[in-house]
């Protein structure tokens, strides 16, 4: 509840985005922040779900009713993701910009509650040239030999992968991650005769605060203040009415 307040008051002081001219936010989550209604909510996830979970939404909202998170005094950016593989990443090494509020933290208890912590992906040595090549037309890759082929350059704080050499390119472990929809760009790569399994830890950009990273530490017992302050480093809450 205090993410998303602090989001739409950060995107406030910003000014008016191009893509919605008479509001502050969309309710597109590819480029601003989602929204349900209840009767949307309670259609996705039925009565059950409203009574439990729906309710302490509401509880939450209420109790922190126009707190913000502050750096400076001022709202920040309340990036967020899903699963985050034992660390958050620094915001410079995903989407080029460093916030100070923004760096790579622990976040022990993904692998203990979130369903999504590792994934795997098998996918056929040729299925992965093919795939690779509708994106670089000139790439250089043979099917055969693919270990000899593919090696990851660097990896950044966090443990994703932020370059690797595939044939005759260096690519940004995020491209990989789109191509082969992967969760996440933190991956490591297991070869065999004729196919490759992807090991990937975490779901999404792995920026801010991990859902079920914050989860677990509430039902460790942290307080919501405490969960956002180690997210967000160096930030405070402020109540704005």
């Amino acid at each position: 509840a205090v993410a998303a307040r602090t989001f739409v008051i950060y995107k406030e002081n910003q000014g008016k985005q191009s893509k919605h001219k008479d509001a502050v936010i969309c309710t597109d989550y590819k480029h601003c922040q989602e929204y349900k209604s209840y009767d949307d909510l309670k259609k996705k996830n039925g009565e059950e779900w409203m009574k439990d979970s729906y309710s302490k939404i509401q509880q939450a909202v209420k109790e922190t009713k126009g707190h913000i998170i502050t750096y400076n005094n001022e709202p920040i950016l309340t990036l967020y993701f899903s699963t985050s593989s034992g660390k958050t990443e620094n915001s410079e090494e995903v989407f080029s910009t460093a916030y100070p509020y923004l760096k790579s933290v622990e976040s022990p208890y993904d692998k203990d509650y979130s369903p999504k912590y590792v994934s795997t992906l098998k996918i056929s040595n040729k299925d992965f040239v093919n795939a690779l090549e509708k994106s670089y037309n000139d790439i250089q890759l043979n099917e055969n030999n693919l270990s000899n082929q593919i090696k990851i350059l660097e990896t950044s704080d966090g443990g994703s992968v932020e370059k690797i050499k595939i044939g005759n390119k260096e690519i940004k472990g995020i491209n990989v991650r789109s191509i082969l929809n992967l969760n996440s760009a933190n991956f490591d790569i297991d070869f065999k005769d004729n196919y490759l399994d992807f090991i990937v830890k975490g779901y999404g950009h792995g920026v801010g605060m991990s859902q079920w990273g914050a989860e677990g530490m509430a039902k460790e017992g942290y307080k919501y203040y405490d969960i956002l302050s180690h997210y967000y480093a160096g930030t405070q809450i402020m109540d704005l009415y």
